[in-house]
Parts: C-alpha cells; structure tokens; sequence
C-alpha cells in the first residue's frame, strides 16, 4: 500500500477541502493508497504535526472553505525556527522518511509550487495541485478558488452600485490578485464597472478622471472603478521598472542590497496607491470619492459549484499519476480535462493576463476605461 503525504500552503482559498477529499476518496477507494496529512503547511511537514486522513476525517468537507490542514506561508529552506531563519530542508526530508512516504501532495500557489521544486531537488517525490483567487499559476487553464472569489467580487461591486448611484459618488474598489489582473478584470466586467485598473496595464490618473467627467456630462453621477491591489500608474511602471533594472545591473553586493531597499521602499509605499487615486480622483472630478477595500472576505467561504467540479477533477486526476508512481509534476486543468506539467517549467513563473485576452477586449468593445 502506497504512503501518501498531503499538504496546504501558502493562502487559504475555497476548495482546498474539496482537492484533499478529491486526492484521498479516489486514492483510498480506488488505488489502494494510504494518506498522512501535515498540519499548517511546510512548518507542519518540518515538526511532523500530522494525522491520518482516514474516511470519517473527510466526511462533510466538500462544502467547507478554508482547509481542515490549516496552512501557512512558511518556506522549508527560510523558516524562522526559535527567532532564526534557518534551513530546515533536511527536516523536511527526515519527516518523509519516517512516515515511509512514497509521495507528497502539495496544494498551493505561485510560492508552493517554488517550495514544492526545492523538495523535488532534495529527492521526495513531489505533486502539486494548483490553487489561489488569484489565477496566475503558470501551466494551467485555471486555478481553483478563482471562480468563487470571482462571484465574491462581483457580488460586492454591484451591491457598491446602489450606494454609488443614491449619492453620487465614484466608488473604488480594492481587488486581491497579487500581481496579476484576472479577478479584477473578471468581476468588473461582470459587475459593470466603468473603469478597470490591472497591473498588467499601467493606467493614466488624466484618462480615468476624463472618463469619470465624461460620464458626468453624459448625465450620469456615479462611477464605479475596480482596481487591483498591483495595478500601477505609468509613472510608477516606469520608476519600478528603473530599480529592476537598477538591480539587475549592480555589481557589488552592497549595491544589490541597496537597490533591494529602494524596491521593498517603493512596494511598501505602494500599499496606499488606491488611498491615492480615490484621493486625486476625488479632486481631479469634483465627485465624493470612497474607497472599499474588499480585503481577505474575498478568499472565504462556501466554495462554488465550479470549485467543487476543479477541485474534485484535478484532485482524483492527482491520485491516478499518484498511482502510476509519476512525480515532479503539476497537475493542471486543461479543456475538459487535466495534464501533468512538469514542475520545473511552472516554478517561478507567473500566469499574466495577455494584452490580447477576449476579457480585456470585450471590456474594450463595451466602453470601459482601462486607464490607458
């Protein structure tokens, strides 16, 4: 009988429990398997805080979001340990081993699937399941978790249309997404916003008060922008693209770690950016302009139906490479169905939105402004 270990990591999303039964239902009932699951991430795997998920530890956990193993975005090779960061790589390792595991599911996103190659690199048999709200893991169609922050979202700008219509206010709304436009782009089509801002497409302050002052001469007082926590303006494309550059081209270490500071100084400043524009489109336009930060409410809650579907159909596709004793992959959606994408080409890259993407055009055709 076959050892299997499972984990989460990195953010909490809906449908991690439904990957975890999806892996071990059809693992247990159909290849034989045993599964051993780690408590709180990689910090779980490396204190071997475990329990045996058995049937009756799966029962009724389809339909709860977050996960039942707890998660945590520490990182085995960087883990702070008694007030040091330490390597605890090979703690890792020894946990492995003393569980007689003959594989290890890691469920996560972008940072995962890095720490998940590390491991691979050390000698355990790695699998991976691709989940964020996010939808930039690279390899795969889509991520689950997506679909329900999605209705989230959505949910929340045309709940914010009322109050922005009853006083004719511009309405911004902060959206998770790390560096990538999907959820931003997705809920404000769906949810009719008029301006969309993404990082994948530097917006100018100008072009969206023009749009908002457009709209007012067309009789209507009310605005709705949707803009991603990452999205930049072109001023700020262009400053943070001079310190990347800055620090791709120093020599010394002390000028790396100088252009290391300008940057992290540069990202912690950006944290208000949408406290900025709510604050300059608010002058530039003559309109009440508030702010809602949707925050973490967009990662909880009941998964949707299509979670449920992805994270059954990538979790049981999990179990079959599984049992076919196949490692060093991801298991990606792709069309109606999943293929293994090897680790090392997903590790490290992102899923951006293409300038070209039906959604970013078809936002285009129904008059939203992107900023550019």
């Amino acid at each position: 009988m076959k050892q299997i270990g499972i984990l989460t990591s990195g953010g909490d999303c809906p449908g991690l429990n439904a990957a975890i039964r999806g892996v071990c239902r059809a693992g247990q009932d159909i290849h034989g398997m045993h599964f051993v699951g780690f408590y709180d991430g990689f910090r779980g795997l490396v204190h071997d805080r475990s329990i045996n998920l058995e049937s009756r530890a799966l029962s009724g956990i389809l339909t709860d979001g977050g996960t039942i193993l707890g998660t945590s975005r520490d990182k085995p090779h960087r883990m702070e340990i008694g007030g040091k960061v330490r390597d605890m790589t090979d703690a890792a390792v020894e946990t492995y081993q003393r569980h007689h595991l003959d594989a290890l599911v890691c469920i996560g996103g972008g940072g995962t699937h890095k720490n998940a190659l590390r491991l691979l690199k050390a000698g355990l048999n790695i699998v991976t399941l691709p989940k964020t709200i996010d939808n930039d893991v690279w390899g795969t169609d889509v991520t689950f978790g997506f679909d329900t922050a999605l209705g989230i979202v959505t949910e929340a700008i045309d709940r914010l249309h009322s109050t922005a219509m009853s006083h004719g206010r511009i309405i911004v709304v902060e959206v998770m997404g790390h560096r990538a436009g999907w959820l931003t782009l997705g809920a404000g089509i769906a949810g009719g916003a008029d301006v969309i801002l993404i990082p994948e497409i530097p917006y100018d302050e100008e072009l969206v008060a023009e749009a908002i002052r457009r709209r007012t001469r067309a009789g209507k007082q009310f605005s709705i922008v949707a803009i991603a926590e990452g999205a930049l303006s072109k001023k700020q494309a262009q400053k943070i693209e001079k310190l990347a550059i800055a620090k791709e081209k120093a020599d010394t270490k002390a000028e790396k770690i100088e252009a290391s500071k300008k940057l992290s100084k540069f990202h912690a400043k950006h944290v208000r950016h949408t406290m900025d524009l709510t604050d300059h489109l608010k002058h530039m336009t003559g309109l009440e302009a508030k702010l809602t930060v949707l925050g973490h409410l967009q990662r909880g809650g009941t998964p949707s139906a299509a979670d449920r579907i992805l994270a059954t159909r990538l979790g049981t596709a999990c179990a079959k490479i599984l049992s076919n004793g196949e490692s060093g992959v991801m298991i990606a959606a792709r069309g109606r169905g999943t293929a293994a994408v090897p680790l090392s080409e997903v590790a490290g890259k992102k899923n951006f939105l293409p300038h070209n993407h039906p959604w970013i055009l078809a936002a285009r055709e129904v008059g939203t402004c992107l900023g550019d």
